[in-house]
């Protein structure tokens, strides 16, 4: 986590979430966001969501990036409580192998969006990303070092199949 001021909240529902939502923080910190990381949880800490959902934007977050598994409520609930962009990560779960997770995010009611990311590792990551485009939408700064790390993204990219 850099020492600015966190601008993206990144909320789980376990600390068994951590692993896969430590992507999103990686990515962050590859381009230089602020961050915070916390477990608020749906189902066992409601209260505590409640008062971080309400909380977040007077707290200086800009967007929150909520990882769940099985029911993950935790993207939906967020975001029905905040005017603040909700990128939602389904976490893998043992029974569906996140099916379950990914349905309960993106099938949220019209007028509750939540922009719901792939399942586990990539969608995390892509979080990471898609909090720091919103982020340069007005930060030039932040917007160069997304462009500095797509071109380099881009450059690793091998034009043949050889080492």
């Amino acid at each position: 986590m850099t020492t600015a001021t966190p601008q993206v909240a990144i909320i789980m529902g376990s600390r068994s979430d951590w692993p896969t939502m430590k992507h999103a923080a990686d990515a962050l910190d590859r381009l230089g966001v602020a961050w915070e990381a916390r477990v608020v949880s749906a189902h066992r800490t409601p209260q505590r969501l409640f008062d971080f959902a309400t909380g977040a934007r007077a707290a200086g977050y800009k967007v929150i990036i909520a990882g769940a598994g099985g029911a993950a409520h935790l993207p939906g609930m967020a975001a029905s409580m905040t005017e603040l962009p909700v990128l939602g990560v389904p976490v893998e779960s043992k029974a569906l192998k996140g099916m379950d997770s990914l349905l309960s995010i993106a099938q949220m009611p019209g007028g509750v969006p939540v922009a719901t990311l792939a399942i586990g590792e990539p969608g995390a990551k892509n979080a990471g990303i898609l909090a720091a485009q919103i982020l340069a939408l007005s930060d030039a700064v932040l917007a160069g070092r997304l462009t500095a790390f797509r071109e380099a993204q881009t450059e690793a990219v091998h034009e043949t199949v050889e080492d």
